[in-house]
């Protein structure tokens, strides 16, 4: 099963994510399928690359929370089909 979550990246006290498609199995910091996305908290920014996104949830990737959040504020799920609305 396939996961869109965060992995940590910056320095110490400077902490950025980035959003990726992973493996359930892999750890937080393992090998990622693919970059889908950059998150930083302190800046509140985001980069999103939404087709990519779109592809990985109408595959069946389940987003974490904070991912999932992250998607709503961007309004990602407006974008995915009628029957593929479950994170609304």
């Amino acid at each position: 099963m396939v996961k869109l979550r965060l992995k940590r990246c910056g320095r110490k006290q400077r902490a950025v994510y980035r959003i990726v498609a992973i493996d359930v199995r892999s750890r937080r910091e393992g090998k990622d399928l693919q970059k889908v996305g950059f998150y930083d908290p302190i800046k509140n920014q985001t980069y999103l690359n939404v087709p990519a996104i779109l592809y990985f949830l109408e595959k069946g990737a389940q987003p974490t929370e904070t991912v999932q959040d992250i998607l709503k504020n961007a309004e990602v799920f407006k974008e995915l089909r009628p029957n593929q609305s479950k994170f609304n």
